[in-house]
């Protein structure tokens, strides 16, 4: 009952900056933890950041420091800005919820594995170049 649909994905130069946003729409008042994940092609999907609708973030240690999760209003959007790119940073990048109300500690951990997030947005391509 929650849809996400992504978008702001790109190529860019090591160094550069992004900012992916993830459109909600449905019922989005059935989750209050939503996050991005990355993936390649062959390989399985990794968290890269969550935020709690408490307003706690939490990153990947990969991203941390570079990478900034937030949200629009009313869970309208949800926007990933990512900064001082790298090449292992080349992903589809997905935007994602889960189903249910969690503590935002659970929302943290729930980072961890793709399979704790039930909606998930059709990906939205980023691509870094040395």
């Amino acid at each position: 009952q929650v849809q996400l649909v992504e978008s702001g994905g790109g190529s860019v130069q090591t160094g550069g900056s992004l900012r992916l946003s993830c459109a909600a729409s449905g019922a989005t008042y059935r989750t209050n933890c939503m996050g991005w994940f990355r993936q390649i092609p062959g390989k399985e999907r990794e968290g890269v950041a969550s935020r709690s609708d408490a307003g706690y973030t939490y990153y990947s240690d990969s991203v941390k420091g570079r990478f900034t999760i937030s949200r629009g209003k009313d869970k309208n959007a949800l926007y990933l800005q990512m900064t001082n790119l790298e090449r292992e940073d080349t992903a589809m990048y997905y935007c994602a919820a889960v189903n249910g109300l969690i503590s935002s500690e659970n929302c943290r951990d729930r980072l961890k594995s793709a399979t704790d997030f039930t909606y998930w947005g059709q990906g939205t391509q980023v691509t870094v170049s040395s």
